[in-house]
């Protein structure tokens, strides 16, 4: 997906909201917001949103000297959820059809995102999760690839969320290869991050080598695309992953809320909507 002109102003929030969580000064932030704006001059537009991410990101970790300016954030989030770890065990073991309420939670999980806006109300889209269709609904393809497969590649979105991806993970007879940052950006989980979640008791971590906001492969790591090439179906969780794989490859399968404006009118929904999508054409076709 290509950057908008509404992307701009939300790459100046991200910048300066990085450089508040790394406890930056008020003329560190004036440098940054300078620095930002004088950086988005000189990237290429028809970038992906992530790209351009990554360049804004890169530049404020080093103007702010600190190599992860979100992980409080992060271990506050991760925190928050593990404490619905019992509530969620029981939504999914009480529902009439438990893969779609694992599926269901694990897309509300995506609230969880500093991207878009450094505030969310995780107790609202929790309690949305049951009461909204799905915007996009290709659950019945995700369930029928996930039957066929014996393995997935699942790639991790936020910190915080890796805790409803492990809720949905814990009830898939599969193996599952949990892929995280290879570093530190945004609220985007890493090995640590999945670790103090606790999908390393469910699923085989690997890094994807890359501290790009979403799967910008020719980013990422030999061992992470020889995984991804090889995987039978890939789950690809929130809206960066959305912007930087293949709309076009079937084995994929986007799970995400659409928060941003822009990503919703990419998807052809309403802002807010709860996203299952498969890429390409469906896999009985």
């Amino acid at each position: 997906m290509r950057t908008y002109l509404d992307c701009y102003p939300c790459f100046l929030r991200q910048a300066l909201d990085a450089a508040r969580f790394a406890g930056a000064g008020e003329e560190a932030q004036i440098q940054v917001i300078q620095e930002t704006l004088a950086l988005l001059q000189t990237l290429d537009p028809s970038s992906t949103p992530p790209v351009v991410g990554e360049a804004i990101h890169r530049a404020v970790r080093e103007r702010v000297g600190h190599s992860d300016p979100y992980r409080g954030v992060k271990r506050n989030a991760t925190e928050q959820a593990l404490r619905l770890r019992a509530w969620i065990a029981v939504r999914i073991a009480d529902a009439v059809d438990p893969f779609e309420e694992a599926v269901r939670i694990a897309v509300a999980g995506n609230i969880i995102d500093f991207g878009p806006s450094a505030v969310y109300d995780l107790e609202r889209a929790l309690a949305e999760v049951t009461e909204r269709p799905l915007a996009i609904n290709d659950l019945g393809a995700l369930r029928r690839a996930l039957t066929r497969a014996a393995s997935v590649l699942y790639i991790a979105d936020n910190a915080g969320e890796t805790v409803f991806d492990r809720a949905l993970i814990e009830i898939l007879d599969l193996d599952v290869t949990y892929a995280v940052k290879g570093a530190p950006v945004l609220n985007d989980a890493t090995l640590e991050d999945a670790q103090a979640a606790g999908l390393d008791s469910c699923a085989t971590l690997l890094s994807t080598g890359s501290d790009a906001p979403g799967t910008i492969l020719d980013r990422t790591s030999d061992e992470f695309r020889r995984a991804y090439e090889a995987a039978e179906v890939i789950v690809a969780k929130g809206q960066a992953n959305y912007e930087t794989l293949s709309p076009g490859d079937p084995r994929i399968f986007f799970l995400l809320k659409a928060k941003c404006p822009v990503i919703a009118r990419d998807l052809g929904v309403e802002p807010g909507g709860l996203i299952v999508k498969q890429g390409g054409s469906n896999l009985d076709a």
